[in-house]
């Protein structure tokens, strides 16, 4: 019984003290197995050899000295990295089990068979160093696994090759890179349960978002097939993001993001015969298809705040799907180890002032912009040619890139998710890329300029020249407190993640018409009638854009509402207050199918807009999806933060055309806590301030039009731009005006706009009016913060008409 215990080592006798018996991977399986069992997840059975079992090959193999002298010669120059590699893998390979070594191996085996009641069963044999998957030495994939290994024999063969896998040129050097001494690094060998996945799918997922560190989301990959095409990055699997806080909630589906992937092959058993595992096209119908439902998109990502509460940091995480039985397994777990571990405190903020055409589109990994020379290398033999400081591009990489990836200034794939080993490594280097762009290595070539963006969120771009951009740092440390509050204007929301860090005091402006103009594309009447639809182009693009969806109208819910749900999220629990659309005609006319649904203006800006539109015959159905996209987030959702504001209400009794029609589509003020704010920017909304305040709970400056409609300035016009002025004595008893008004009837009132980071003077106006918010982009945050600190120390708080305004 000694003797087993020494050797083999069943899961459920290991936790995560025993990474040095056993490997940080088999220590974390029975650190799972042992403990979270009880808390649902569920982890395949298995067993692991110990480091003592390593050494006992190694010993009766009479390897140390043979060891020994290989890397003395690698140190000496007298052999290179591929020749000393090779010499110690053959060595090993050739060797023989111990007799007792092989039996307690076999007996393990037949016990596990036992278990899972299948004579010959198929397991996963894992490699898994002392020295890997520490939290300080991060690179995955040293060794090497191998998958659906039968019967006693082979998997006998399949652990000597793993013991063989300590001994890659890639695991050295790694090992080498981090300071660890060769002779006393061990292996132990994990053989788990297979589970099926072959016939369902299996991925990756992370606790933590990998490219911002935003710690309230929970990242899945998925394909078809076993996982280890998502994890070397050959296939662009589906990505599916939750909200980790509202997973506690079973009535709630914080399900936030639902990408489709390609998924062009698919990795599955072997026929008899042949090696244990082969890669597969995927049917169309499974290209078409999402891996995973949204049941089990739940499941997982609650497992996920299990796994990472057990272990108290993110977690980088791999799970299967049996394809049998439907059941979710978790089969690995390790720390992650790039963003969880960034020093918090200087933000740096890229912009592109201009740019060339747009190349190649893919998913962004890092947030920074480069530009540079193309090195195009289309298989591991070509990696001589790499040219330092170059941007890297190429169909996918594996563990053996690393040492030109180093050398890289950013790196481009054509296949790959956010999960893959090119995304990975990126990250860990500290490199822009992007990956799964599908056809970088077509369009790209050989020594031609390109700018890298991974700056404009989860879209990465590259374009062709040289673009012009600038940075800027932004010091998160030692902002002021303030009394007034400082909220961010959001629009985009695959960058919403970007500013977590900042510790705004909620999100003052979500404009909708980002997310329809670049998410949904389509006019939404256009989906309302879809079959009367006269403009055949129109139609089939929005057959392309919809497919999957049977009621075309769901496609515009769904995506809004997720949409929408990246910028609440981003400051939850926090106020997020979402205006509804405020296209104008011409920019609704834009929409593919909008032309045949908007009439022609001389004048949009005070057109057909607004609060008009959304009790109008021409546009109330496509309101009444607005509204649905609400509700869900809201009620199906849970993100209750939501606030929804009106846009351009021209008077009381459209405000209450407005309410009723709000109320219908299932958006009634007070009810479950929704609160209806009211954009102040056209004059009647502040003589008539009082009755608006009746009707609304809070107003919202637009200093833009109000400045337009006070003073009769277009905006828009470059004849008139000197007497377009927010701090025109005009406009300022208005905005002073509407404060007064709001305090009086105990609503809140904000200001959306640049003028007070552009004008330290404007920001002063505002704290003397006692504004309660004042809501400004991203970037200008800390400035703004400051210069409203500053004014709040010289100025108190006044809150009623000054004279100096008064008419």
């Amino acid at each position: 019984m000694t003797k087993q215990v020494s050797r083999v080592v069943w899961f459920e006798e290991l936790e995560r003290a025993d990474v040095a018996r056993v490997g940080g991977k088999n220590a974390s399986l029975g650190e799972m197995v042992r403990h979270l069992g009880q808390r649902s997840v569920t982890v395949p059975p298995g067993f692991a050899t110990t480091a003592e079992a390593y050494w006992n090959f190694v010993d009766a193999n009479q390897l140390r000295d043979t060891i020994a002298a290989a890397f003395q010669d690698l140190n000496e120059g007298k052999a290179s990295l591929s020749e000393t590699g090779q010499t110690l893998r053959r060595v090993f390979l050739q060797g023989e089990w111990p007799n007792d070594m092989a039996e307690d191996i076999r007996t393990a085996y037949r016990q596990l068979c036992r278990r899972i009641g299948r004579a010959d069963a198929d397991v996963a044999v894992r490699s898994s160093a002392t020295a890997e998957d520490l939290p300080d030495a991060s690179f995955a994939g040293q060794q090497e696994t191998f998958l659906n290994i039968r019967g006693e024999t082979a998997l006998l063969d399949a652990c000597r090759q793993c013991l063989a896998s300590l001994f890659t040129d890639r695991a050295i050097s790694y090992r080498k890179s981090k300071g660890f001494d060769h002779l006393k690094v061990a292996l132990s060998i994990g053989v788990q349960a297979m589970v099926r996945s072959d016939l369902g799918g299996a991925g990756v997922m992370f606790t933590i978002d990998t490219e911002t560190g935003f710690d309230k989301v929970a990242i899945i990959d998925a394909a078809w097939g076993l996982g280890e095409t998502v994890v070397q990055g050959t296939v662009d699997p589906d990505e599916y993001q939750v909200f980790k806080p509202l997973l506690s909630d079973h009535s709630l589906k914080p399900i936030i993001e639902k990408r489709l992937g390609g998924k062009a092959q698919k990795m599955i058993y072997a026929r008899d015969g042949e090696r244990s595992t082969r890669n597969v096209p995927t049917s169309k119908a499974e290209r078409a298809a999402f891996v995973l439902s949204d049941e089990d998109i739940l499941t997982l990502g609650r497992w996920a705040c299990v796994i990472e509460d057990h272990y108290g940091c993110p977690m980088d995480i791999e799970w299967a799907k049996d394809g049998e039985n439907g059941k979710l397994f978790i089969v690995q777990a390790r720390p992650e180890t790039v963003q969880s571990r960034k020093e918090v405190g200087e933000y740096r903020s890229y912009r592109i002032k201009s740019k060339g055409r747009k190349l190649v589109t893919g998913l962004s990994i890092g947030e920074a912009v480069v530009t540079g020379p193309v090195c195009l290398i289309e298989s591991a033999g070509e990696i001589h040619r790499f040219v330092d400081g170059a941007v890297l591009v190429t169909q996918n990489t594996d563990p053996d890139w690393v040492p030109i990836m180093k050398r890289a200034a950013a790196i481009v794939t054509d296949r790959g998710g956010r999960t893959s080993h090119a995304a990975i490594i990126s990250r860990e280097l500290g490199l822009p890329a992007i990956v799964g762009s599908g056809d970088a290595t077509r369009i790209l070539h050989d020594e031609q300029e390109v700018t890298v963006s991974c700056a404009e969120g989860d879209q990465g771009f590259v374009y062709e020249g040289i673009a012009e951009y600038e940075t800027e740092a932004l010091d998160l440390h030692d902002v002021p407190p303030t009394r007034t509050q400082i909220m961010l204007n959001l629009a985009n929301p695959a960058a919403a993640f970007r500013w977590w860090r900042v510790a705004a005091d909620g999100v003052g402006l979500a404009r909708m018409e980002f997310v329809v103009s670049n998410y949904i594309k389509v006019h939404p009447m256009a989906l309302v009638h879809f079959e009367s639809l006269q403009d055949t182009d129109a139609k089939r693009q929005i057959a392309e854009l919809t497919a999957g969806y049977e009621d075309k109208t769901e496609y515009f819910v769904d995506r809004l509402a997720r949409g929408l749900a990246r910028i609440a999220a981003a400051q939850y629990p926090k106020p997020v207050i979402i205006r509804m659309s405020d296209f104008k005609t011409n920019e609704y006319a834009n929409l593919i199918g909008g032309a045949a649904f908007e009439p022609k203006e001389e004048n949009p800006m005070i057109g057909f807009r607004g609060a008009s539109r959304y009790y109008s015959p021409r546009y109330r159905d496509g309101f009444a999806l607005e509204c649905r996209a609400i509700q869900r987030l809201r009620e199906e959702m849970g993100f209750t933060n939501v606030i929804v504001m009106i846009p351009f209400c021209r008077s009381i009794s459209e405000a209450d055309r407005v309410l009723t029609v709000m109320a219908e589509n299932g958006l009634q003020r007070s009810e479950n806590g929704l609160e209806i704010y009211v954009m102040c920017e056209i004059p009647s909304n502040v003589i008539l301030a009082k009755a608006f305040a009746e009707r609304f709970d809070g107003f919202s400056i637009g200093s833009n039009d109000l400045t337009q409609l006070t003073l009769g300035v277009d905006r828009d016009s470059e004849e008139l731009a000197e007497l377009f002025d927010e701090q025109d004595d005009a406009v300022k008893w208005m905005i002073e005006k509407v404060i007064c008004e709001a305090h009086k009837a105990g609503v809140k009132i904000g200001l959306c706009g640049q003028a007070p980071s552009d004008h330290p003077e404007f920001a002063e106006f505002l704290i003397s009016c006692g504004i309660d918010s004042i809501s400004v982009s991203p970037d200008s945050f800390i400035a703004v913060k400051r210069k409203v600190a500053e004014a709040e120390a010289r100025k108190p708080t006044v809150g009623a008409l000054s004279d100096t305004h008064q008419p």
